[in-house]
């Protein structure tokens, strides 16, 4: 699949009324009803892996993409858009109608759901930390840094762990914000940065594709509060009957043998099932 807005896409987004002949009345084109007549739909993704990415020539894939692309198949939509967006964009982009839903792994919380419907999440997984090798500054979560406040803590922008550290007791003075994982990476490499924050997963994956760097042990608590996160797939909230839809076929995917078959090659599994449900993670629970 290549990841591409094509001349039909672009005349897509022109084609959000469709007039009732006879009857004078315009009715307003839902997006699932779009994308079924369409037989296609736009992805917005970060290319953050294993979450969602592109490979070198142009497929994209990754759990969310790879789940996304199974539930709407189940849907009858068999053709999937990827919109390549810097992290920190995906919701705005979303909301702007460059894409019609995030297939990114993001976490859902109470900030995110006063902006966009969520799906149920399709995973559960805790964090990590990407250090140098060896961990000369002895880096174990966010409490090293609450600890030395001469440390440095690279973290992606509009994901959570920015956050999550200075719940942490962090400030954001120790904070380098950047715009991708390659950043991240170049960050702990040159020293910039004491360590990076990010999923487990997006840890280790980077540490194995890097030169001079490695992941710490996954946490799933700091400080008594939990840092396990939920990841799932982003509407717009006017799309209601997508999201319904998607989230019918989403709960009789996740979970089953078909569903741990295809993301098992991106580090997923039984073992990041999710234990959680959107209403308790919109609600910050």
């Amino acid at each position: 699949m290549t990841i591409r807005i094509s001349r039909r896409t672009v005349l897509g987004l022109g084609a959000g009324l469709v007039v009732l002949s006879g009857a004078g009345i315009a009715h307003a084109e839902t997006t699932l009803e779009r994308a079924k007549k369409d037989g296609y739909i736009r992805v917005g993704f970060a290319n953050e892996a294993p979450f969602g990415y592109a490979t070198p020539d142009g497929k994209l894939t990754g759990e969310a993409p790879e789940v996304a692309k199974a539930v709407l198949a189940k849907m009858g939509i068999k053709q999937v858009d990827g919109v390549l967006t810097e992290f920190g964009s995906l919701i705005p982009g979303l909301k702007a109608g460059r894409f019609d839903i995030i297939a990114a792994g993001m976490f859902i919380n109470p900030k995110r759901c006063a902006e966009i419907n969520f799906s149920e999440p399709s995973y559960g997984i805790g964090a990590a930390m990407l250090v140098q090798k060896g961990n000369p500054k002895k880096v174990k979560d966010f409490s090293t840094f609450k600890d030395n406040a001469d440390l440095k803590l690279a973290v992606m922008a509009g994901a959570v762990e920015g956050g999550e550290a200075k719940d942490a007791g962090v400030s954001q003075s120790q904070l380098v914000v950047l715009p991708d994982q390659s950043s991240l990476v170049a960050a702990v490499q040159s020293g910039r940065a004491d360590a990076a924050a990010l999923t487990a997963l997006s840890i280790a994956d980077m540490a194995k594709k890097a030169d001079g760097v490695e992941s710490t042990k996954p946490f799933g608590e700091v400080n008594g509060k939990s840092v396990k996160g939920h990841g799932g797939f982003g509407f717009r909230k006017e799309d209601t009957d997508l999201q319904k839809a998607f989230n019918a076929e989403l709960k009789k995917f996740i979970g089953s043998p078909e569903h741990i078959a295809l993301v098992e090659p991106f580090g997923f599994g039984k073992d990041y099932l999710p234990n959680k449900t959107t209403a308790e993670l919109c609600s910050g629970k």
